[in-house]
């Protein structure tokens, strides 16, 4: 039987309803892997994109918990900033090629300006999935197409983040 986005997504509210995420984000991350090992559920949820497309799309968006799945289609390399999610955590989980992610270390938070260095690099493959809890600072740098889900703690759309200096 098929992994579905609405079972995805109900699975992760009930977690969040029972153990919140510090408890619950082991769990989630299961769930996670359940869907990219699911052989329909990213040919339908993480099509190609046409030209001019975003690359994040927001596929739901809980009313009661705040938290989105979302699919992310690169179409060719990418190099991200360190960055945090806000307020927010976050859950990667990596469907197609490979994405080689740093961890940051914060050194010093200044006003409103975080310095960081670089900690732990490591590659996620297809199936791999990683939670960043609140404040985790990390970078993606992406060589070839990728494809991945991306669970949000909130819609980070209006999201105010930390600006982050690297070291």
């Amino acid at each position: 039987m098929s992994y579905s986005l609405e079972d995805l997504a109900l699975d992760i509210k009930n977690t969040l309803e029972t153990h919140g995420i510090e408890k619950g984000s082991s769990t989630i991350c299961y769930y996670v892997k359940k869907a990219l090992m699911d052989q329909n559920f990213i040919p339908t949820h993480l099509p190609d994109r046409k030209e001019g497309e975003l690359e994040r799309e927001v596929l739901y968006e809980d009313k009661d918990y705040g938290f989105c799945i979302c699919g992310h289609v690169y179409p060719k390399m990418a190099e991200g900033h360190p960055h945090d999610h806000g307020p927010s955590w976050a859950i990667y989980g990596q469907a197609t090629g490979e994405t080689e992610m740093t961890d940051w270390e914060i050194v010093k938070k200044e006003n409103d300006i975080t310095t960081v260095k670089p900690n732990k690099t490591y590659l996620m493959k297809p199936g791999d999935v990683h939670f960043y809890n609140i404040g985790a600072v990390h970078s993606p740098m992406r060589k070839d197409p990728v494809r991945l889900l991306r669970i949000e703690g909130e819609n980070l759309d209006n999201v105010k983040r930390s600006k982050i200096k690297a070291l």
